[in-house]
């Protein structure tokens, strides 16, 4: 009943600021001397606002998917910007309607095209650590949070592919949302035939993350990775290449995952690196004793001033952070959720060479 009654309040809520956001939008239709009917605009802006909903209800509504994640990001940008305008106009002596309407109108048109550009021109950020262990370098090609569908697509995975090849790396390592919950349009759109391109000296791992338990089919997606050459690693640790070992832990979404004690390596001697998809509780792989530990899931927030939510709900939302003796990295993954838009973080890679010191 509980749970009932918070998604109630949650639409009630959600519908009144869509309420909010759609009296606006009309009023400046009217100020431009635009005045739709009003029965076909509330009927197509309602539409617009739950085709996120929509689209999920079968594969069929693809459509309604695209708008529905679109609309994200222009909830979101419109609602901070209305509130804005209308302070303006209450506030001040700035009363014309259509002139800052047209204003905010710019400004999600001008953000939209920033936001867009940021989500699908990937950059590379490099990384070099120092671990006190004996070993050879090693060089690491790390990205997470594909969320590979609809817009996160075919087009996208072959820009990684392209940039991770170039770097020649030993390992690729890739630390979940692969999928967009369903891997449906993986396999429609036939990624997993770019995803083979993929070249690394040690081979292609990757984990889960809490969006391929959402889409319910981990079977499907294990064994779609399979045929592209990436292996997934489920509550599993493996040593690579005689180099190091590797562990990949199922994501907090299950709740009855191993622990990172029960995964570490007998040998203690190799370096012991680690995949958690949520960088939920970094004390614990620290404890443990591991040397390198990579997440995903924050995406910086995606989109500011989200990550001003990410930063206070982990230690480590973004980035790199030696945590005593254990490295820990933490990525705003190479693809995106929702909106292919992203404003105050960037799609990307990370290349990661190891030095180990000891002699």
């Amino acid at each position: 009943m509980g749970k009932i009654a918070g998604i109630t309040l949650a639409m009630i809520l959600y519908s009144a600021i869509c309420t909010y956001l759609g009296f606006n939008l009309k009023k400046w239709l009217a100020a431009i001397h635009f005045f739709p009917v009003p029965i076909i605009y509330w009927s197509v802006f309602f539409i617009i606002a739950f085709s996120f909903l929509i689209g999920r209800m079968h594969s069929s509504l693809r459509i309604f998917s695209v708008i529905g994640n679109y609309w994200m990001f222009f909830f979101e940008y419109g609602l901070i910007l209305c509130i804005i305008a209308n302070l303006i106009v209450v506030l001040t002596s700035i009363k014309n309607v259509s002139v800052v309407g047209s204003i905010v109108v710019g400004l999600l048109i001008v953000l939209f095209a920033w936001g867009t550009y940021n989500a699908y021109s990937p950059v590379v950020r490099n990384l070099e650590i120092n671990i006190d262990k004996k070993g050879e370098p090693l060089k690491f090609v790390v990205a997470s949070d594909f969320h590979l569908g609809i817009l996160s697509n075919k087009k996208h995975l072959q820009r990684f592919v392209e940039l991770s090849n170039k770097e020649n790396p030993d390992v690729v390592l890739l630390v979940g949302d692969l999928v967009d919950d369903d891997p449906v349009w993986f396999v429609k759109d036939g990624m997993n035939e770019v995803m083979k391109q993929l070249k690394a000296t040690y081979g292609v791992y990757g984990v889960l993350g809490n969006h391929e338990y959402y889409g319910g089919k981990i079977p499907l997606f294990v064994e779609e990775m399979k045929e592209a050459n990436v292996q997934i690693l489920m509550d599993e640790t493996i040593l690579v290449g005689n180099r190091f070992y590797l562990t990949g832990q199922e994501d907090v979404t299950n709740k009855n995952r191993m622990t990172i004690d029960e995964l570490k390596p007998k040998d203690g001697t190799l370096p012991w690196v680690v995949m958690n998809h949520t960088p939920n509780n970094l004390n614990l792989p620290e404890e443990a004793g591991v040397d390198f530990h990579l997440s995903g899931h924050t995406h910086l927030g995606q989109l500011w001033p989200n990550n001003l939510i990410t930063n206070r709900i982990f230690e480590l939302d973004y980035g790199y952070l030696q945590k005593d003796q254990m490295h820990a990295l933490v990525s705003s993954g190479f693809g995106f959720w929702g909106p292919p838009t992203r404003i105050g973080s960037r799609s990307e890679l990370w290349v990661i060479n190891v030095n180990f010191t000891s002699n």
